[in-house]
């Protein structure tokens, strides 16, 4: 299994490649004729959700590389089981960060409520500097997904900005289109002050209990 992934990641970059290759040469209408074929290969419309840890820098030069270690250990062993079972499919980790993906925005939502929850009930009684405060950015939309390696796309980077730059403790924090896209009664939103998110944008925060 892990040689057949392998293989599919690598065919999928190496077409990618061959087509930006070419693109850097096209003339115009030979750029747009190759940017419709590489999203026939690659485009999905996916829910994206983008973790980061607070003060996960700030911890760690106070702490040392032995606390990062275990912060980055406890976080995953607490979050991965709940990306599984909300039909999630963890794409890559970089540092204090996640990146998954779903198909159904609905689950992505649960998922991020349900993280936060155990992140909550894993931080009783710890102290400052053991805790997991946990911050979530979610978007929506058409994705460039390169096998199961990485993915690109506008709604990429919003999530990633309200996850790693805006979020704070315990935040779930959504784009304008991932809010549109949700249908579930058990939660409101809050729309983000303009002078946050508004240059890109509107933003939401997730009110769950």
């Amino acid at each position: 299994m892990l040689c057949k992934k392998a293989a599919f990641v690598s065919a999928s970059e190496e077409r990618l490649e061959k087509l930006i290759v070419k693109r850097i040469s096209a003339s115009e209408e030979e750029k747009r004729e190759i940017d419709k074929q590489i999203w026939d290969l690659f485009g999905e419309k996916l829910a994206i959700m983008l973790t980061d840890l607070s003060g996960f820098s700030r911890h760690t030069a106070k702490f040392g590389i032995t606390h990062f270690l275990q912060t980055i250990y406890e976080s995953e062993r607490i979050l991965t089981p709940l990306i599984e079972r909300h039909n999630g499919i963890l794409i890559k980790t970089e540092g204090d960060s996640m990146l998954v993906i779903f198909k159904n925005p609905n689950n992505a939502l649960e998922c991020a409520i349900n993280m936060q929850k155990e992140v909550k009930k894993y931080n009783q009684g710890k102290s400052d500097e053991e805790k997991v405060l946990l911050c979530i950015g979610l978007g929506y939309g058409e994705v460039l997904k390169i096998g199961d390696s990485d993915i690109f796309g506008y709604e990429v980077n919003l999530a990633s900005k309200l996850g790693e730059d805006i979020a704070k403790s315990y935040e779930i924090l959504a784009t304008e289109n991932f809010v549109k896209h949700i249908n579930v009664d058990f939660v409101k939103t809050e729309m983000l002050d303009d002078k946050i998110f508004g240059e890109i944008g509107k933003g939401y925060k997730i009110i769950y209990n």
